[in-house]
């Protein structure tokens, strides 16, 4: 009783805020920022080729080497268009940011620090699939509550640009000094993962808050030309580096233009008047088929009518609501009605007068998704004719 209750309350508190995700069907846009984490930057080897002296590994365990990095900044944009079944295209453009702190590791030509930082800008095509948040709903004993909460997932490529800026590499030779410095950029290949939820905000039709992680990568080597200023040497130095790893925690905002807003709710329905309609309706508590005192009311009021009016036919049908399987619902709707008509016939209606039919969750009188326990639409409907 406590879990259900505590699922009653969360559910009544995202009521105002969140709306059922509905899957994106047309033009959409996006935004997100958010913090990125860089793996530390292997450097695989180091070259000077104004001296002649080619790419060398820098020791025999070179992925010992690598350049320290702070957490940064993660800022993207998209245009994409969802297909109305969860299936999602975009176009991205994304910068990532982070500092460099420092050097792990050995063997890099006497460098034991560094400092500046590397600016990554990027330009990718994604597909993303978003899943039916009903399947995060709750039914059996706790009935349907509808989870305000969209989760997807996607992939995408493209090209991404690494621009190293002001970067600088101090060491010893000489005293602690500043041995190498660059302002270069080497693009290439680029690929991501992406795994997020999405929130409807139900006041704003087609407006939805996101949370996402990517792990956003490069692929190959890269070489930063760097101006080297060892004691008495002036020369050009090539740092290769071979990895390029980025992880990013965001929060966004998306808007997708075509979405219509919620329905009006349903007008009440008139209650019948005794003497002058024809048509009566009994409801039924959920999941059961046998007649309330308020039911067998009903019931008494159409029998007599019987007696006022001329009828040549009485027909008594069973409907469901559509929190159950269809199967079960028109079993269940059958006896509901067959209930309906044992008592007219107790209260004096010829049983040959009358026909019994079944409908199930069909020809609702509150329209409602699968799975909803609409009173309403628990009913059976007496027709005079």
């Amino acid at each position: 009783m406590k879990l259900r209750s505590a699922l009653l309350a969360a559910t009544v508190l995202a009521a105002p805020i969140a709306a059922k995700a509905e899957a994106i069907s047309g033009l959409y846009i996006g935004a997100g920022a958010g913090a990125n984490w860089l793996q530390n930057e292997k450097i695989k080897s180091v070259g000077f080729p104004q001296a002649g002296i080619p790419q060398t590994r820098l020791n025999a365990n070179d992925s010992e080497t690598k350049i320290k990095t702070d957490t940064g900044f993660v800022g993207l944009f998209s245009v994409g268009y969802g297909f109305g079944n969860g299936l999602r295209v975009e176009v991205e453009g994304n910068y990532r940011t982070n500092k460099f702190n420092g050097i792990k590791g050995g063997g890099l030509q006497g460098f034991t620090s560094a400092g500046g930082d590397e600016r990554k800008y990027g330009g990718m095509v994604n597909v993303l699939y978003d899943f039916d948040p009903n399947v995060l709903g709750f039914a059996n004993v706790f009935g349907y509550i509808p989870f305000p909460v969209s989760p997807y997932i996607g992939v995408g490529a493209g090209y991404a640009w690494a621009q190293q800026q002001n970067v600088r590499l101090t060491g010893f030779p000489g005293g602690v000094r500043e041995l190498a410095r660059t302002n270069a950029g080497q693009g290439g290949f680029a690929y991501q993962g992406i795994a997020g939820v999405a929130v409807p905000i139900a006041s704003v039709p087609g407006l939805s808050i996101t949370g996402e992680y990517r792990f956003f990568g490069m692929v190959g080597d890269r070489d930063y030309n760097y101006q080297y200023f060892a004691p008495g040497v002036a020369t050009r130095a090539v740092v290769r580096f071979n990895e390029e790893y980025n992880h990013s925690a965001m929060l966004g905002i998306r808007y997708a233009f075509n979405t219509a807003p919620p329905p009006p709710p349903p007008a009440p329905v008139a209650a019948p008047q005794r003497e002058v309609a024809r048509t009566y309706l009994v409801f039924f508590d959920w999941d059961r088929a046998d007649l309330t005192d308020r039911a067998r009311q009903i019931i008494a009021e159409a029998a007599q009518a019987t007696t006022r009016v001329q009828v040549t036919r009485i027909e008594v049908s069973g409907y469901t609501d559509t929190s159950g399987t269809p199967r079960y619902n028109q079993g269940l709707s059958v006896r509901r009605a067959q209930n309906v008509a044992s008592e007219l016939v107790r209260l004096g209606v010829p049983r040959q007068a009358i026909t019994v039919q079944g409908f199930g969750e069909t020809r609702l009188l509150v329209p409602t998704a699968d799975g909803v326990r609409e009173p309403q639409n628990r009913r059976v409907e007496i027709v005079l004719r």
